[in-house]
Parts: structure tokens; C-alpha cells; sequence
């Protein structure tokens, strides 16, 4: 064997050599290459349904704010709807005219009267708009004189100095404990849908 032949063997060998490992790298290249587009591939499925869960989120808040705002409104509606219904109570307390007038203050007058049995001086106050209608009333009642001014919307406030007692029967006092006691059903018939 000639020195060439083994030299040629050698080189041979090498290439061999060279070949096995280049095919290996390039093996391992693909596995790489295969791995890295495997990951790649699941992060961008993990990112994919992170964004859908945060749309999800954010369109789950986006109609709880919205849901939310719409009832604030329906209820700030009713309250206005509310207010309104007692701004015309009140309005036609206080139009009230003539006998149906003069009927509600004497009843009010009686009612509160019988708080002060046996006293001296009783002082009545009304709307400076009634005070004709109250002198006329208060004549019924020993003791009972029109003392001066309140302001409501008609009706009586009634006191003594010897009892210390205080009887407010004005028509402003008397709606709001029916209003009170009344509310639910008054806005039940309002709304009816709930």
C-alpha cells in the first residue's frame, strides 16, 4: 500500500467522516428548527387565547359598566318620576280653595286641639295665606288665638307654653307620613314592570 492510497483512504474516511457528522448537524438542525417552531407555535396558541380571555374580561366589564349605568339611570328616572308626583301633591295642597280648603284645616285644627285639653293659652300657626280662614276656625276653641306665620302649604301648627307641647298637623307634615308609608305602592303603580 502506497502512501498515496492510504492518504487517499484517510481523506476518504474523512469525508465520510465529515458527511456523517454534517448529516447529524443538519438532523439535529431539523429537530431544532421543528422544536423551536413547535414552541413558537404554542406560545402563539397561548397568546392567542390570553388575548380571546381578555377580550372576554374587558366585554364581560364593557356590559356589567353598561348594565350597571342603565340602572342608575331607570332609577334616577323613577326618582325624577317620583319627585314630580310629589311636586303636583304638593301644588294642589296648596291650591286647595274654599270648602274643601276650609273642611282639611278645621279637621287638622280638631285633631291637634285635643292635645291640649284644659290649656289656657293655645297658639295657632298657619300660612300667612290662611290666616283669615284659621281666625274664623280657631273661634270654636276656648284659649285657641292665630299666634303668627309657618311655612307650609296650608294646615296647622298648634303649641302651648303650659304643656309644652307642639302638634304639628300642616298639610306638609301630613304628606310626608303618608308619602312614607305610601311610596312603595305609589311606585308600584308607576312601575309596574319592577
Amino acid at each position: 500500500m502506497s502512501l498515496e492510497t492510504v492518504v487517499e483512504d484517510i481523506r476518504e474516511e474523512a469525508r465520510e467522516e465529515a458527511a456523517a457528522i454534517r448529516n447529524e448537524g443538519e438532523a439535529r438542525a431539523e429537530e431544532i428548527v421543528s422544536e423551536a417552531e413547535a414552541d413558537a407555535e404554542a406560545i402563539r396558541e397561548e397568546a392567542r387565547q390570553e388575548a380571546e380571555r381578555q377580550i372576554e374580561r374587558e366585554r364581560e366589564q364593557t356590559v356589567s359598566s353598561a348594565t350597571l349605568e342603565a340602572k342608575q339611570d331607570r332609577l334616577e328616572a323613577r326618582r325624577d318620576a317620583l319627585q314630580d308626583v310629589r311636586a303636583a301633591v304638593e301644588e294642589a295642597l296648596a291650591e286647595a280653595a274654599g270648602e274643601r280648603r276650609e273642611e282639611l284645616t278645621r279637621a287638622l285644627l280638631a285633631d291637634a286641639a285635643e292635645e291640649f285639653d284644659g290649656d289656657d293659652a293655645v297658639s295657632v300657626y298657619c300660612r300667612s295665606a290662611d290666616e283669615a280662614l284659621v281666625g274664623d276656625l280657631v273661634a270654636a276653641f276656648d284659649g285657641f288665638a292665630v299666634a303668627g306665620e309657618v311655612d307650609c302649604l296650608g294646615g296647622v301648627v298648634v303649641e302651648s307654653e303650659s304643656s309644652r307641647v307642639r302638634v304639628d298637623n300642616t298639610f306638609d307634615s301630613m304628606l310626608d307620613d303618608v308619602w312614607e308609608d305610601s311610596l312603595k305602592d305609589v311606585s308600584d303603580r308607576l312601575f309596574p314592570d319592577g
